[in-house]
């Protein structure tokens, strides 16, 4: 038998209407602190990827994290979407857009899932004639491979570091053939201050170079680079300037480390990048090999 008069109190408990109770929990929904959607821009060579081609450590992991808080982390990257859409693939990231080609190919993903396929979004093209006269004058024995609108490549001499999976072989008259997307220029003979005294001598507009084991120059369109294509996206993403974080370590990240930075954004130069990339960022992280962009992310 229970001794009732032992036993506590019986607790009361109180009810509210349906909408006083909907308030409450709105309230309690409005004072949480909300993350406000980021456009991480990220380089891949030099930036992501080491120069062995493994992966910068932490890096898979901390963009997980960053698609997980609701960032849209995406490539902004000089390679062709051939070279590009594998990246994304050991990275785990299906974004919206890629940006590829130095800005001159914008990709955009069609529908969802890990079965979602990409088509061009936006694409411009140059006659690479004049450009090809200057640069076959000045660089005797250099190799030569354009891009084409639809991501077709021709080349004239084979090389390690670049993917020619269903690329052709031409003679370098046949590069002139149909506008181009970019212009690939490697000259083992040269070092990145001979291109950059090549250019300013010869007067090349819109040139960026990303420098690996040989001088290394690409060549755009005219006012073409990955900030054009970068601030395309961000419109169609509907993403404020100032929620903008690019990284890199290339000269031809450099317009998009001003762009970011001149609209109230953040850039971030890898260690191990060139003085004029810390000074175009204004922000200096770890190297490549040292994780800069795991660190970067996680500290966001």
């Amino acid at each position: 038998m229970i001794d009732e008069a032992a036993l506590p109190d019986t607790g009361a408990v109180d009810s509210a209407p349906k909408q006083e109770a909907a308030d409450v929990v709105a309230s309690l929904a409005d004072a949480a602190p909300v993350v406000e959607r980021m456009l991480i821009a990220l380089d891949i060579d030099g930036t992501v990827l080491l120069e062995d081609d493994t992966l910068s450590p932490g890096v898979v992991e901390a963009v997980a994290e960053a698609n997980a808080a609701g960032h849209e982390v995406m490539l902004a990257t000089g390679r062709s979407w051939d070279s590009t859409h594998t990246i994304m693939d050991r990275l785990g990231i299906r974004p919206e857009y890629a940006v590829c080609s130095n800005g001159a190919v914008v990709m955009r993903r069609r529908g969802d899932g890990d079965a979602a396929e990409y088509e061009r979004a936006h694409v411009v093209t140059f006659d690479p004639t004049e450009v090809l006269q200057l640069l076959g004058e000045h660089l005797a024995g250099a190799h030569f491979l354009v891009e084409l609108p639809d991501g077709t490549r021709k080349f004239t001499d084979y090389l390690d570091d670049w993917n020619l999976v269903g690329a052709n072989k031409v003679t370098f008259a046949h590069l002139s053939d149909e506008p181009v997307c970019r212009v690939v220029v490697v000259a083992p003979e040269q070092t990145d201050q001979d291109f950059l005294e090549l250019v300013e001598r010869i007067g090349l507009s819109q040139v960026s170079y990303a420098i690996g084991w040989t001088a290394w120059l690409d060549i755009a369109p005219q006012g073409v680079d990955k900030s054009t294509a970068l601030e395309l996206v961000r419109g169609w993403l509907d993403i404020a300037p100032e929620r903008v974080l690019v990284m890199g370590d290339g000269r031809n990240d450099i317009e998009m480390m001003q762009w970011a930075v001149r609209n109230g954004g953040r850039a971030i130069a890898m260690h191990q990048g060139p003085a004029e990339v810390h000074a175009a960022a204004g922000e200096v992280g770890l190297s490549v090999t040292e994780g800069g962009v795991a660190a970067a992310l996680r500290s966001l």
